[in-house]
């Protein structure tokens, strides 16, 4: 069975007020911004998933002295469409977004953070505008290109029991109600995804809220655009992270991949964690992070 790769959040409370940016009239792009300092853009994964689940990242970033933004990709969230179409939906709109919400903001240049398929545009928006960032972090991602897609089903089934395995399956085609079929499939699929198996009731929720014609106009369209980044940036010389799970769906060869890619890169691969080093791990994820944003030396988790 084959499966696309979703980045999941958990959902938070936030005291934030949420606003919106008008770029035209098709688009207001939903963003919140959580405390001071050099800004840092979060890119949430997905595709066809809002930002809400990052709320608490964003906090944790906050934490830090750092000014962190989330924002609702096009179509997702509140910042909706009139129209989903493959006109509307493209990566190339999905970066200019991002950059239209720099200029608004008066931001020189800002750390780009991109998790899951939120790297996958971090490195679209490395390639159209290099000049606006700071830095880049990319946590448990796709990367730079689309080799991901060859083995994700197989690494979300090995990360699932014999039993998980056949439920997972039944709930795919199961002729029962589509909300009851969602739920259910998401209450085992969400299992892949972290270390530590209490946590995922929480990746479950959030997996019930896939837009799922967005999430295939955006697989179309990278598609379409041929998107494969490999060693296209050597010359970009800003400092790198790649911060990743050892038991991810994410192959670890991937993340070295994408470290590989570019000319100034660091990689910190953690232990006994998943596609969510925060909740897998938080304080290694969050030291690394911390380290790598005061431009220490960090430590890297490799053997």
């Amino acid at each position: 069975m084959k499966y696309i790769i979703l980045g999941l959040f958990l959902t938070f409370t936030s005291c934030d007020a949420q606003k919106t940016l008008r770029e035209n009239q098709e688009l207001e792009t939903s963003f919140r911004v959580f405390g001071k300092g050099n800004p840092i853009l979060i890119i949430n994964g997905g595709p066809g998933m809002n930002s809400e689940g990052f709320v608490e990242i964003a906090k944790e970033i906050a934490a830090l002295n750092y000014q962190a933004i989330i924002y609702d990709q096009r179509g997702t969230g509140n910042s909706k469409l009139e129209v989903i179409d493959s006109s509307t939906i493209t990566m190339d709109l999905m970066v200019q977004d991002m950059e239209h919400l720099r200029k608004k903001l008066n931001i020189k240049k800002w750390t780009v953070f991109g998790h899951s398929f939120g790297g996958l545009l971090a490195t679209y928006y490395a390639s159209k505008y290099p000049n606006a960032i700071d830095k880049i972090i990319f946590s448990s991602s796709g990367g730079v290109n689309l080799n991901f897609l060859n083995y994700v089903s197989q690494r979300i089934n090995a990360n699932l029991t014999p039993a998980e395995q056949d439920s997972l399956t039944y709930y795919q085609n199961a002729k029962i109600p589509e909300s009851e079929r969602i739920i259910k499939r998401a209450a085992f699929l969400s299992k892949a995804y972290v270390y530590d198996k209490s946590k995922a009731p929480l990746i479950a929720n959030r997996l019930t809220q896939v837009n799922f014609k967005i999430n295939g106009l955006v697989f179309q369209d990278l598609q379409r655009i041929k998107f494969d980044f490999t060693n296209k940036f050597k010359n970009f010389k800003k400092p790198v992270l790649v911060i990743q799970g050892k038991n991810d769906i994410i192959r670890i060869e991937t993340a070295k991949e994408i470290a590989d890619s570019f000319g100034n890169a660091n990689i910190v691969l953690i232990d006994h964690c998943g596609h969510y080093g925060w909740l897998d791990a938080k304080k290694i994820y969050m030291d690394s992070l911390k380290t790598f944003l005061e431009d220490k030396k960090l430590n890297t988790g490799e053997e």
